[in-house]
Parts: C-alpha cells; structure tokens; sequence
C-alpha cells in the first residue's frame, strides 16, 4: 500500500500562511528583478550619454586646437608688426643713450650650431666697435621670453669669442604689449625695456639701471 507523506509544517502555521509567504517572496523576486532592469536601462542611458559626451568633447578638442593655430599665426603676424615698429628709429634712441651704433640687422639673424641646426634667432641686432646689442621683439611679452632671451644672449656671447670677438654682449626686450611683473623681470634681468608709445616705441630706463653686460 503508497503511503503519502504530508510536510511536516510548524506548530500552529497553517497551509495557507505558507503559502501567503511563498507568493510574498515571488512578489520580492520579482520587484528586485524589474529594478535590476530599471538599473540596466539606466545604465545603458548613461553609457550612451558618455560616448555621445566623449564626441563632443573630441569636437571641442579639435576646435581649440584649430583656434590655437589660428591664434599662433595671428601672434606671428603681430610679431613682425611689431618689428617693423621697433626697427626704424631704434638705432638712434640708443644712440640718445650713447652708444652709437653704426650697423644693424634684422629679420631674423640665425645662429647655427656645429650639429647644423638653429641653436638661435635673433629679432634685431645693433653694433658699434664696442658693443653688440641682440634685441627680442614680440607683441606680448610673457615671463618665458625673458628667460629665453638670456640663454640667447649667452649662446651668442659664446659663437662671437669662437671668433674673437671680445665685444660687449647686451640685450633688450621689445614689446606692444608689456606687463608691469614682465617689465619688472626683464629689467631685473639687465635687459633695456622697449615699450610701445603711440605710433612709435620708447626705451624705459630707469634712474638707477645698469645693463648687463654678457
């Protein structure tokens, strides 16, 4: 004879409360199962927004980047304005401080390693039998140029005694627009400041400035 065997079922807990609590669970289960897929929807949204985050920002990389090409062609341009302006009566203001210089090139002057390469470009240079003066022109003066000046100087100091040449190194800064920390460096530097003065430029020299000598 089958014996059936009936599940052993708590004191006092009846069928019905049993399953009351089964289709309580089924109900948890299946509310955590809709938010996983509220949480995957979500997710899938944010995923989507980051790539579409991602292209912006690429496109905006690639438009700052085409802006800065166009903003270091514009400063060039200021730059050789700047020359222009700087150039024709440079000579005779640093003749008003009397140094008389009788030669004076610019454009560009290269002075080329033993490598073959371009170790530095000099804006505007002045001569006379006692001194050579290298001056940096540029539209906007910045912190860098005056460093970068000093190891011009240097480098041209240097290819002149290969040569023989035991004249005097000095150097000025030149600039349309010319900060009062830029100004304050350059001089402390040694440096002549030549700014902007309407249509025309001006050498700013302190009572008590000494120029280097390189």
């Amino acid at each position: 004879m089958e014996t059936t065997t009936v599940p052993d079922y708590p004191r006092g807990v009846t069928f019905e409360q049993v399953w009351a609590g089964l289709q309580e669970t089924r109900q948890l289960v299946n509310e955590v199962a809709e938010r996983q897929k509220e949480t995957d929807r979500q997710m899938k949204k944010t995923d989507e927004q980051m790539k579409k985050t991602d292209e912006q920002m690429k496109k905006t990389d690639a438009q700052m980047k085409k802006t800065d090409e166009q903003l270091g062609g514009l400063h060039n341009r200021f730059g050789e304005m700047a020359q222009h302006l700087v150039a024709p009566g440079i000579h005779e203001r640093f003749n008003d401080l009397g140094y008389h210089f009788d030669a004076m090139t610019r454009g560009g002057q290269e002075i080329w390693g033993e490598d073959g390469k371009i170790k530095a470009e000099i804006d505007l240079l002045m001569e006379n039998g006692d001194t050579i003066m290298a001056v940096e022109v540029k539209a906007t003066v910045k912190m860098k140029h005056i460093e970068e000046h000093i190891r011009r100087l240097e480098i041209l100091r240097d290819y002149r005694r290969k040569r023989n040449d035991l004249r005097n190194v000095e150097g000025a800064v030149a600039g349309a627009i010319f900060g009062v920390e830029e100004k304050k460096a350059a001089i402390e530097a040694g440096f002549y400041v030549i700014k902007q003065s309407g249509d025309t430029m001006k050498i700013d020299v302190p009572d008590d400035f000494v120029p280097r000598k390189w």
